[in-house]
């Protein structure tokens, strides 16, 4: 087998959050009373516009090949949400979309990087931005973003991770997995660095902006700072917004040389997005928008009672969010401390593995997400199901010795 997977292939993982999401539905199928609190997607169904608008393109035949990068009246509506949303000016060939946000942000590394190329990789990271940097030829520069600093990268760290090689920085805000945003003035420390540095091009996932809450208020980085519009690509989809994880649809809006050569590199690997996916994605975002609102208020209350029980949690310290539908608490305080059964507690894959095999709890660990020891819950499930997946970590956590 090894003479089989490619010398690129062997540099990545599969990813940690699909794994832990996979064996929590193998425990399930087993028999086993399991919690799954891995995935990131809203618990929420697609709303009904969305899902009619799809079938009526089905009903209207529109079931054949679209242009490469997403079809015109999509492309219309996102250039339209950009103005809207975020007082982004885009034409429709600033405009890329392709089946998720993942394949944006491959299409515009594969298309940007060469073999030694850096990207900075502000940690804790999605798990799969490194292993994308790796499959597209480069290289992953991390830095880490401190919990005293709300996770978030200081301009210094910045200022000493830049070198000659430098292409890309990775910004995702609000992040996951830590549910951390950056603030405007944060945005504008950052692009400080920046134009001191003017061969690194910016990447920002966007794609928890509408799940921020109380009174903080979201702003995307080209738009805090228009003198890096020209090197900025603004990435986004429908998959939490609007519950639409399974429709696969991503979309970015960036300058017009890079979305020609991102475009050609989906032109020979996946070609169109969905059409029918396509036609629910523009009804989405001309639709009705109120739902959202509503939404975030149920994921606000569902943060508060998540960060007010693990921080009730033996050895457990939880920091509280400013958006999207993670918390990313310590386990500090448990480190060193032995189970029921005699295991260690050593790391925070460990704690994750006890957990699940004690009670029946399915987290991500902090490892996969480049900052230990701490792990990641989605809270994107009902009340009920979290209040009691909560009590089961506190019952885990008091019983360790």
């Amino acid at each position: 087998m090894s003479q089989l997977q490619s010398t690129a292939l062997a540099r990545v993982q599969p990813s940690a959050t699909l794994a832990v999401t996979a064996k929590a539905r193998e425990l399930k199928r087993a028999g086993r009373d399991v919690i799954g609190l891995g995935a990131g997607e809203p618990d929420f169904d697609t709303p009904e516009n969305i899902k009619a608008a799809a079938i009526a393109a089905i009903q209207r035949g529109e079931t054949k090949y679209t242009d490469v990068d997403g079809t015109p009246e999509l492309k219309a509506a996102i250039v339209a949400k950009f103005e809207r949303e975020n007082g982004l000016t885009y034409t429709a060939a600033q405009i890329h979309v392709a089946s998720g946000g993942k394949p944006v942000i491959y299409n515009a590394l594969v298309a940007t990087l060469n073999a030694g190329d850096e990207v900075v990789v502000p940690a804790p990271y999605w798990v799969s931005y490194p292993d994308m940097v790796l499959l597209a030829g480069g290289e992953p520069v991390f830095v880490t973003g401190e919990e005293a600093d709300g996770f978030k990268l200081r301009p210094e760290v910045l200022e000493a991770a830049i070198t000659p090689r430098t292409k890309w920085l990775i910004l995702n805000s609000p992040s996951n997995p830590t549910g951390a945003a950056y603030t405007k003035a944060e945005l504008e420390a950052l692009a400080d660095v920046l134009r001191r540095h003017p061969q690194v091009w910016v990447l920002t996932d966007d794609m928890y902006e509408h799940l921020t809450y109380g009174d903080f208020e979201y702003t995307t980085i080209a738009q805090v700072v228009p003198d890096l519009y020209d090197r900025t690509l603004t990435v986004n989809g429908v998959s939490k917004a609007y519950a639409m994880t399974g429709w696969r649809i991503g979309y970015a809006g960036g300058p017009k040389p890079l979305i020609d050569l991102m475009r050609k590199v989906a032109s020979q690997t996946t070609s169109n997005p969905s059409s029918i996916s396509q036609a629910a994605a523009v009804e989405a975002l001309n639709g009705p928008q109120d739902f959202i609102a509503e939404r975030g208020q149920a994921f606000e209350r569902r943060r508060d009672l998540v960060v007010s029980m693990l921080n009730q949690a033996t050895g457990i310290r939880c920091p509280n969010p400013e958006g999207a539908f993670y918390v990313y608490p310590s386990i500090e305080g448990l480190i060193g401390k032995t189970t029921e059964g005699g295991v260690v507690i050593d790391t925070d894959e460990t704690f994750a593995s006890a957990l699940l095999e004690a009670e029946g709890v399915a987290v991500v660990h902090g490892e996969a997400f480049g900052l230990s020891p701490y792990f990641r819950i989605s809270y994107a499930t009902s009340e009920s199901v979290l209040e009691e997946a909560c009590s089961r970590i506190q019952r885990f956590t008091a019983s360790l010795r």
